[in-house]
């Protein structure tokens, strides 16, 4: 048997890091005061994670830079939590103002349910943190090997449940939240707790999780949260009333992987059991301290929630959750998803409130010159709203709890500043990760080439009278998965520049992966290989058919049953006329 320093020297080196870092402290209080740089140190690079941000530069500049010998362009991403990306026309207006005042003039609502700013310096990170925290908000754990920012349900029309689906998600966050009061001493110049480094984590321990860990709550019938696509998830059954009976809890969904490395893989996540409101965060903390227990913390890229169980099966990590929790649970009980959109335009809620989904294009809010004006718009929206703004997890923005009588004010501004602009269905069901040129690991373009590719595959559709068919396109600018694209109808993944892996057959509903259909395609290719498809879709289907049922039905392109067999089978399976 190993003996604990041969255990020690197995680990990877992000574990000796968080290890020696008196619980995420390094040495950024330090690092960050240094002038003569806009970077931090690498060890503190991976710190920074835990604390809602990451070092990134501009990559646009990179080659120009380094052609006059000057350091690369450094800034920093924050990312906010905001569990179940709920926040009052108050914070709206001060979360408008950093970024026009610390960052690039935008706000990005991302897939995780939350906005987060790009471009912020290095000399104004404490600035920046302060302003988040006159929010009453903050970014702790919004990255890192932590719980990280938690997603429910947003659907309007069920305003009991929803409310139960965000009680939850504010709950979970709250008690998986790292305990450490490092964010709070560097960033707000907070007084050290006595004892320091050594005040523990009860939950985490000193080296936290193996890797990032995902939780997520979802309504049926919507599934716009893409729960199977998490670590961990609670999936609400509802008595005929709408009211929450429980949750069924599904572990084990996650979609990253690396080009060129078969053993790693997207996996829709088990359904697991089925346990009662007053135990579901209990249950939360089970799973999650099995995945700090069992978790390989040798290998990052085996570390995820969805390969514990992959290795240990599902029922083996069953028992060791209702072990810890001290009870036996049920089975899952039934239920049905139609969908992972969102609903757009004005819906009414079951107690009256109106509620307001605006389109926006892969998450990004500023004023497009010519277009429509949302960080303007917004603004001015969140100056008369009385109610509340949802994010959802499609990087849309919902206006929610309007007084009947403040409708008529909303749909004003709303004409104004033209946020209703028409898109088409495609382009409504669309969603793409930053990429370049701030992501350190995008090796092409997402959410600067997605909408002109959209515009292209909008006109093939017209050619076959599909405009107006709902079918999901998501594309990433690297294969570790940010806007999900393993779950769309359509996914592109960035395989160098210009150039993406084009995956078909996944379920409408997100409950099915997709498969290679063509590999390293450019432009030119995806439009070739599209569009002879889309020609058989629409002569071909059944009535109510989806594109992603369409082309593994249809034959052509083989139906991926499980994670493990996602790399099997791969490429056109039938000749496309």
């Amino acid at each position: 048997m190993p003996d604990e320093t041969e255990i020690k020297n197995q680990l990877s080196r992000n574990e000796h890091i968080k290890e020696a870092s008196g619980y995420l402290r390094g040495t950024l209080a330090e690092g960050i005061l240094k002038d003569v740089t806009g970077a931090i140190s690498d060890d503190d690079g991976q710190l920074v994670k835990f604390h809602g941000m990451y070092l990134q530069d501009d990559r646009d500049l990179r080659a120009e830079r380094t052609k006059k010998k000057l350091e690369k362009a450094y800034s920093f991403m924050i990312r906010l939590r905001i569990p179940g990306g709920v926040v009052t026309p108050k914070q709206w207006l001060i979360l408008d103002d950093i970024a026009t005042t610390y960052a690039n003039g935008s706000l990005r609502a991302t897939t995780r349910q939350t906005f987060q700013y790009h471009g912020v310096i290095k000399s104004n990170l404490k600035r920046t943190m302060r302003a988040i925290d006159s929010a009453l908000l903050d970014t702790i754990a919004a990255c890192g090997d932590v719980n990280r920012n938690v997603l429910a349900a947003t659907n309007p029309h069920q305003s009991g449940a929803h409310e139960a689906a965000h009680d939850l998600a504010r709950r979970l966050s709250d008690e998986l939240l790292p305990k450490t009061a490092a964010w709070r001493e560097i960033w707000l110049d907070g007084e050290r707790v006595v004892g320091g480094e050594d005040e523990g984590e009860p939950i985490y321990g000193r080296t936290y999780l193996p890797r990032k860990f995902k939780t997520v709550v979802a309504v049926p019938p919507s599934n716009e949260v893409d729960i199977l696509a998490h670590d961990l998830g609670f999936i609400a059954i509802l008595d005929e009333a709408g009211q929450v009976l429980g949750w069924n809890v599904t572990v084990g969904g996650g979609m990253g992987m690396t080009h060129g490395e078969p053993e790693t893989f997207p996996r829709l996540a088990d359904v697991m059991l089925f346990c009662e409101p007053e135990y579901a965060v209990k249950v939360a903390e089970a799973v999650m301290t099995v995945q700090r227990d069992w978790g390989d913390r040798s290998n990052r890229k085996a570390a995820r929630l969805k390969y514990t169980i992959e290795k240990h099966g599902l029922a083996a990590f069953r028992a060791e959750v209702e072990k810890r929790v001290g009870r036996t649970f049920e089975d899952p009980r039934p239920f049905r998803f139609d969908s992972n959109g969102d609903r757009y335009g004005w819906t009414e809620g079951e107690d009256g409130r109106r509620h307001l989904t605006l389109f926006i294009e892969n998450g990004r809010i500023r004023d497009i010159p010519g277009g429509p004006q949302l960080l303007s718009g917004l603004r001015r929206i969140a100056e008369l709203h009385e109610g509340e703004f949802r994010l959802t997890a499609n990087q849309n923005v919902i206006v929610a709890n309007v007084a009947p009588e403040k409708r008529a004010e909303i749909d004003a501004l709303v004409a104004e500043f033209g946020l209703t602009s028409h898109t088409g269905a495609l382009r409504r069901n669309a969603m793409a990760c930053v990429a370049l040129p701030t992501c350190g690991l995008a090796l092409a373009e997402s959410e600067r080439y997605l909408p002109s590719l959209v515009t292209i595959l909008e006109e093939r559709l017209a050619a076959h009278g599909l405009v107006e068919d709902e079918i999901t396109i998501r594309m990433t600018g690297c294969p570790n998965g940010c806007a999900r694209p393993y779950i769309a109808e359509i996914g592109l993944v960035g395989k160098g520049p210009g150039r993406y892996n084009l995956y078909l057959g996944a379920a409408f509903d997100g409950s099915r992966l997709s498969k290679l259909y063509l590999d390293d395609a450019d432009e030119a290719a995806i439009t070739a290989a599209l569009d002879p498809l889309f020609a058989a879709y629409a002569k071909e289907r059944t009535d109510g058919e989806r594109f992603g049922d369409f082309v593994t039905r249809a034959g052509f392109v083989a139906r991926t049953e499980a994670g493990r067999s996602f790399h099997d089978d791969l490429g056109p399976q039938r000749a496309a006329a």
